[in-house]
């Protein structure tokens, strides 16, 4: 039976939390003399009272065993009250977004997805802007944390394949999941602080520096600018994000291991040397195509390509170009490297790598049984047999991950927007990119003049997508229900 008091414990917590990083923003904007200090002393005033009151009445279920349904109900309620109470600063702030505007600001941040409705960013006091750059850099040391230690024991989508031994059980998952946030947050916060070191160095004031910081290393995308990186203007930054891009679409865990076992560690998983080559053939296809159709000089087809491509592809979502008019075969690569993502075990999105290769895998071997039906044939994954049971949960996952994908776009054309702009739009949200194509949510517009219904539609959409969508809709089962 479903334990409610732990959950409501451990969201106590977690808001808890919430409400003293809100207190960063507070202190910046009090201390530069900005009003919106009072929005964030508000939400933190409102956050904490929420938190404290989930942790008085649940005070003596700290120790309790978290089961399966518990660790279900616990992960999707934690990034959903993150969301909702993450947007209080916009809605209380003096040009209030409105509730939905809000909480689509605020759940595009936490689930790293990029995509805003704020026309003029440059607008915005430092404290907001941090509070964009503080969600984005939450929601990634989040999503780390649950892709290594939850999604593993809870079976989604295949990701039973990177389950460790100290792991096996629910029962164990706290532990091991205090373990890891020890080390995903050292890592995380030392990535970061180089970032920074780097931003600033190449030109950028501090203030940008820290926020790009925060967002590159989150793979996030929300920027201090209005055209993104095309407002810096400036070759040296477009390259230190390139290469921090990549950098935080590598398992986080790897520089761990890394500084352990020297290089040979990252050389010899399969799953990085796949992404590494996906996103070298990609960006050299676009760099070619913008050479060769003289749309840009050598060296701007370089950075530009490699910098638009990789953001793309790792659902970062900055934008250092308007890539719409480019032309046709760079916007369909685009378009289809949105779903690809990163490795698991970062911060990034979409499908995430190992699948495609488990899928190659898996019908490599069909091929073979269709060639010789009397052979034994068994599938690798970075040199490890594939249990029949991961094959199962990525086909699962791949097929519920294209329904979900026809069924958002065809929600979204519900509410009159174009061919392209919700086909674009249920793309980059369902996988946490940020920017989408067309005229009207392309790369230098925003998400603001789609209506409400269809922000709504977007703001479910960015939730199933950073959740690996089963963890969402298996607590919609009835039986989930059941005792």
């Amino acid at each position: 039976m479903i334990n409610f008091k732990i959950i409501l414990n451990v969201l106590g917590y977690l808001l808890i939390a919430l409400s003293l990083v809100m207190l960063i923003p507070t202190i910046i904007d009090l201390g530069i003399g900005n009003n919106s200090w009072k929005s964030f002393i508000t939400s933190a005033i409102i956050t904490f009272g929420f938190g404290f009151t989930f942790l008085i009445s649940t005070r003596n279920e700290e120790n309790n065993k978290i089961l399966m349904q518990d660790a279900f109900l616990i992960t999707s309620l934690s990034w959903l009250s993150i969301s909702i109470f993450g947007a209080f600063p916009f809605y209380f702030s003096e040009n209030g977004l409105g509730i939905t505007n809000s909480i689509f600001e605020s759940m595009s941040g936490i689930t790293t997805t990029g995509s805003s409705v704020i026309q003029n960013v440059e607008a915005m006091t430092e404290g907001m802007l941090i509070w964009r750059g503080l969600l984005q850099w939450m929601g990634g040391i989040g999503i780390i944390i649950m892709a290594i230690s939850i999604l593993p024991v809870l079976r989604v989508g295949g990701m039973q394949v990177f389950r460790a031994e100290s792991s096996d059980t629910t029962e164990k998952m706290l532990p091991r999941t205090t373990q890891i946030a020890s080390a995903v947050t050292l890592i995380y916060l030392t990535l970061t602080l180089i970032c920074l070191a780097a931003y600033w160095l190449g030109g950028m004031n501090f203030f940008d520096a820290l926020v790009h910081s925060m967002t590159t290393i989150a793979t996030g995308g929300f920027s201090t600018q209005n055209n993104s990186f095309a407002s810096f203007n400036s070759k040296s930054l477009e390259y230190v994000a390139i290469i921090f891009m990549v950098l935080s679409s590598l398992p986080i865990l790897i520089y761990l291991e890394a500084f352990k076992d020297g290089l040979k560690r990252i050389i010899s998983d399969t799953q990085i040397i796949t992404f590494l080559g996906i996103i070298f053939f990609s960006s050299l296809l676009v760099i070619l195509y913008l050479w060769f159709m003289e749309i840009k000089d050598i060296e701007d087809a370089i950075r530009s390509g490699a910098f638009n491509v990789i953001s793309i592809i790792t659902g970062t979502g900055y934008t250092s170009d308007n890539y719409n008019l480019w032309g046709p075969f760079p916007i369909y690569l685009l378009f289809f490297g949105m779903f690809i993502g990163g490795c698991a075990g970062s911060t990034t999105c979409g499908i995430k790598v190992f699948r495609f290769q488990i899928l190659f895998q898996t019908l490599k071997m069909q091929i073979q049984k269709l060639l010789h039906p009397h052979g034994v044939f068994v599938p690798h994954y970075n040199h490890k047999k594939i249990e029949e049971d991961v094959t199962s949960s990525v086909m699962s996952f791949f097929f519920i991950f294209i329904l979900s994908f026809i069924v958002i776009t065809l929600l979204l054309s519900t509410t009159e927007l174009d061919f392209v702009t919700s086909l674009s739009a249920a793309a980059t949200s369902l996988a946490n990119v940020g920017p989408g194509l067309g005229e009207m949510i392309g790369p230098e517009n925003s998400f603001y003049e789609i209506s409400n219904f269809a922000k709504w539609v977007l703001i479910f959409s960015m939730l199933l997508g950073r959740l690996e969508i089963l963890t969402v809709l298996v607590i919609l089962h009835p039986a989930f229900w059941k005792k």
